[in-house]
């Protein structure tokens, strides 16, 4: 996922670096790109613009899903279902996520075959998505499934991730755009996928590696409170955007005037946007606490976890390995692990045989 979030920043942020060249030029030195007023053409500042910032989406979204697809095999005691499928989900996102970008654009005026190819390229890229979601379903589909803090932000990344995907299903469709446009429906569209996405994501890995990082275990029951402060905050704070949306409230003001019926649903995100505050301050103590006081007990691999990593001490040296390990999976740390447990159990059979023998 690293790779393809790569191979995005390095195809997309060259065209944001030259719109915004063209826009400081526009502004300081006198030339025309965007002011229609000298033949310039605004609307190309929006086809310039979102052709980064959608594949910039995905420069967010894949590294967590990256991260979501080490920690849910590691705490479902299972591989990882579908590895080569996920890999190559992640790649299509990768193309897919170039043509896309004018679904922001519905409403300007496309001409009807960009309006039908945008459309269905928008509708398409849920498809490696969706392939995704039943892989990390299917890994944890008959495992022995341990609810430790990692694993409750990699579940509830997939939740709320699904609920911006689908979100983005129905933002596809041109119609349905079209009442949607620049409303609050799409803030919450955006925050499903990238703080219910992105910053779950994020979590589950720092609270996954942080044993490696350090040598010390994050307090389980200050994490657990955090996950729950911060799943509920979040689904107050944006789930109330779908109703203010379909009422017609448009992205992109401070103020609103009186009367039109949105106080409540705003109040109701207010309060779900201090719950998200207080779970980070749960994050901070705990963060803090650990660092300054906990000893260093964490031990070298206390998840039991399936890559390299786990195979060093805590925190790991400067130079790895002193000769390469053997790898013949995806999992070359459980197979270590069932390598050291099998010839274990072989030795005291044999020494037990022995003794036997012995004896007798």
């Amino acid at each position: 996922m690293i790779v393809v979030t790569s191979v995005l920043v390095v195809f997309a942020t060259p065209v944001l670096a030259g719109v915004l060249t063209m826009l400081f030029a526009d502004r300081y030195i006198g030339t025309y790109f965007f002011d229609p007023r000298n033949g310039g053409n605004p609307v190309l500042w929006q086809q310039l613009f979102w052709f980064y910032s959608h594949p910039a989406v995905y420069i967010m979204i894949l590294p967590a899903m990256g991260i979501v697809s080490e920690v849910i095999p590691v705490f479902s005691r299972k591989p990882l279902f579908g590895y080569k499928a996920v890999i190559y989900a992640g790649a299509a996102i990768g193309v897919l996520g170039f043509t896309v970008w004018m679904h922001h654009m519905f409403a300007t005026g496309l001409s009807v075959p960009l309006t039908v190819w945008t459309m269905f390229a928008t509708m398409l890229i849920a498809v490696p998505s969706g392939v995704k979601m039943f892989n990390w379903l299917g890994t944890m589909w008959g495992g022995s499934i341990l609810l430790r803090t990692p694993m409750l932000f990699a579940l509830g990344f997939l939740f709320m991730f699904l609920i911006g995907g689908v979100d983005g299903v129905f933002n596809a469709i041109v119609p349905v755009d079209y009442v949607l446009n620049d409303t609050y429906w799409v803030v919450s569209h955006i925050h499903y996928v990238l703080f219910g996405g992105s910053v779950f994501g994020v979590f589950a890995g720092v609270y996954y590696w942080f044993p490696k990082m350090t040598g010390k275990m994050l307090d389980e029951t200050l994490g657990k409170i955090h996950f729950w402060l911060m799943l509920i905050g979040m689904n107050m704070a944006f789930m109330p955007m779908h109703v203010l949306g379909l009422m017609g409230m448009p992205r992109r003001i401070a103020t609103y005037e009186s009367g039109q019926g949105w106080e409540y649903w705003n109040l109701v995100s207010t309060i779900g946007a201090f719950t998200i505050a207080l779970s980070i301050l749960c994050f901070i103590i705990n963060f803090v606490k650990t660092i300054t006081t906990a000893p260093k007990t964490a031990g070298d691999d206390p998840w039991e976890g399936n890559t390299l990593e786990w195979m060093t001490s805590s925190p790991p040296p400067e130079h790895n390995f002193d000769s390469l390990p053997e790898i013949r999976s995806e999992r070359p740390n459980w197979d270590a692990r069932i390598s050291r447990r099998f010839a274990s159990t072989a030795a005291t059979v044999i020494d037990g045989g022995a003794y036997g023998a012995h004896s007798h």
